[in-house]
């Protein structure tokens, strides 16, 4: 099997380098190299591979953003991101946007093209001295997420309407009783029951929970 392979990087040399390296192999077709800088899902706009080697150094977690994109068209491509260091809490972030694998931009090829072949097969490969701590912040999240939806479900649907409006983009108080037909007072009444019934101090951490972005009780500056 051929596996088509694009190399996305920041640094155009860096990107050739690779590429050309990869090239030499049998069993890959290089199908580009391209230089990425400004964030924006439009950066890889017409391309595609079955395999895409990403840079996960990307400013403004526009990588994340690239691979979403890539990993939800007609035909799935497998997203590996090279970056210069491998944190767990990246790592995670990356393979909730559906990253197959982390590899270091110092790793040797003989191992990049280990985990090519590897993600070309549907596997997922990740820094082998990370694995357990990346593991571990999946269950944590995970459970984390359970935690909070226990709390969202003692919402009233009304309650859950007007955070619902916030979620999706409605700046404050006024806007949302515009959108839901109620009074200012109404929906103020309704915000401050479901931050007591959610254990959060503020509208913004109200919102960050139900995306599973904090734990309850959090600290918060900014109030309704």
């Amino acid at each position: 099997m051929t596996i088509s392979v694009l190399v996305a990087d920041q640094e155009r040399a860096f990107a050739d380098v690779v590429a050309a390296r990869l090239d030499e192999e049998d069993d890959i077709e290089v199908t580009g190299a391209v230089q990425v800088q400004a964030p924006g899902s439009s950066l890889l706009a017409g391309k595609s591979a079955d395999v895409i080697l990403l840079d996960g150094d990307l400013p403004d977690d526009a990588a994340n953003r690239l691979c979403e994109e890539l990993s939800g068209r007609g035909k799935p491509t497998r997203v590996i991101m090279l970056s210069v260091s491998s944190e767990p809490e990246r790592i995670v972030k990356a393979l909730r946007a559906r990253a197959a694998a982390w590899v270091r931009k110092d790793a040797t090829l003989e191992y990049l093209l280990r985990v090519i072949r590897g993600v070309a097969q549907g596997e997922c490969w990740l820094p082998p001295s990370e694995t357990a701590e990346v593991i571990q912040l999946l269950i944590r999240g995970q459970d984390r997420n359970q935690k909070n939806q226990q709390l969202l479900n003692k919402l009233t649907a009304r309650e859950r309407a007007v955070l619902a409006c916030l979620a999706e983009g409605a700046a404050h108080r006024d806007a949302v009783a515009k959108q839901l037909h109620l009074s200012t007072h109404t929906v103020r009444t309704h915000m401050q029951n479901l931050m007591a019934k959610l254990g959060v101090h503020s509208m913004l951490e109200a919102v960050a929970l139900t995306r599973g972005d904090v734990e309850p009780y959090g600290d918060s500056t900014i109030s309704t």
